[in-house]
């Protein structure tokens, strides 16, 4: 870290502990056909809870306006959804709860599933959405996502689509949703296709698609400023767009040496934006903001990081115009 590092860090920690009252006040938008009004910064709890629960935190995003908040199942998350639980049952009724996990399909992106892969991903894909109300503690989800959606086919499964439908009439889940982060932009076009998606989340950035596979913005992709008629047409269906991984690219990836790019998304930035009192981060959630994306899931640890998504959303208007 370099001495530019560590003071932004320290005026950052200053100005989070200065709490809720002294921060940009949350700006809101409709998630598509669900019609919540939400705020455009979503709380990401899966990796921020897997081992304890963090209620200070929870409460602290709560008072700042958040009144999104999403999880998944134990599977992957280990013991987020139990430690949300808590949390949950002193604001169940104000806030728009979501949930995922994956139908461990068995096939390539483009692969055709059969009738009977599909309908046993959607056996497990149902068991796993009872284990996560279980966990949480209630009795209802507001969407429940199919977890690293890749498969365009699976997608398009009536077997899905009814497993949904038995779990929305059993008042188990309102609205149905994906999460994408590998072969998205197929995916979303499937999920448009169908009529029966209420949300999206797509990881994204600046540059353009994120690839999991690589760590990396996929290698070929469009920027993101291309790729407006993609997110229009899904947003035109009535699917609420969620961005992930949208900054993820900016910290680099140590452990395979590579290191942080702070500069990697410059290049798709405004004079405005590029000078902009924001970090390199506060940036890439402001500019994602601004082209497409109804709201941004940001996986937030601590007091530090919840300060600084919440000024890059709230402020990313004022950077954009």
């Amino acid at each position: 870290m370099n001495s530019g590092d560590v003071r932004a860090a320290i005026d950052a920690a200053r100005d989070a502990a200065a709490g809720p009252s002294a921060w940009p006040a949350m700006t809101y938008r409709k998630l598509g056909r669900t019609g919540f009004d939400a705020s455009r910064l979503v709380m990401g709890c899966g990796a921020s809870l897997m081992f304890r629960q963090k209620d200070a935190l929870l409460n602290t995003a709560y008072e700042a306006g958040i009144n999104v908040f999403d999880v998944g199942y134990s599977g992957y998350y280990r013991y987020a959804e139990q430690n949300l639980a808590g949390f949950l049952k002193k604001v169940r009724e104000e806030v728009f709860l979501i949930s995922k996990a994956p139908a461990d399909l068995e096939a390539e992106p483009d692969d055709i599933v059969t009738v009977q892969q599909a309908r046993d991903a959607a056996k497990l894909w149902r068991q796993r959405l009872d284990e996560s109300l279980s966990e949480l503690g209630v009795g209802h989800v507001d969407a429940y996502y199919l977890m690293a959606s890749h498969n365009p086919s699976l997608i398009e499964s009536e077997e899905i689509y009814r497993a949904f439908q038995a779990a929305k009439q059993a008042g188990k889940v309102s609205h149905l949703g994906i999460s994408t982060h590998r072969n998205a932009e197929k995916v979303l076009a499937a999920a448009v296709e169908t009529g029966w998606y209420d949300l999206a989340m797509i990881a994204i950035t600046p540059a353009g698609w994120y690839d999991w596979e690589s760590r990396a913005v996929l290698e070929g992709s469009k920027p993101m400023s291309e790729l407006q008629p993609v997110l229009e047409k899904a947003k035109a269906s009535g699917i609420a767009l969620v961005g992930m991984k949208a900054a993820r690219h900016l910290s680099g990836v140590p452990l395979l040496g590579w290191w942080k790019k702070l500069d990697a998304f410059d290049e798709y930035y405004g004079e405005n934006l590029l000078a902009a009192p924001l970090s390199p981060f506060q940036r890439s959630y402001a500019y994602v903001l601004a082209h497409g994306l109804d709201v941004v899931n940001a996986d937030i640890q601590d007091l530090v990081q919840l300060q600084e998504n919440v000024v890059a959303t709230a402020s990313s208007a004022a950077y954009l115009a």
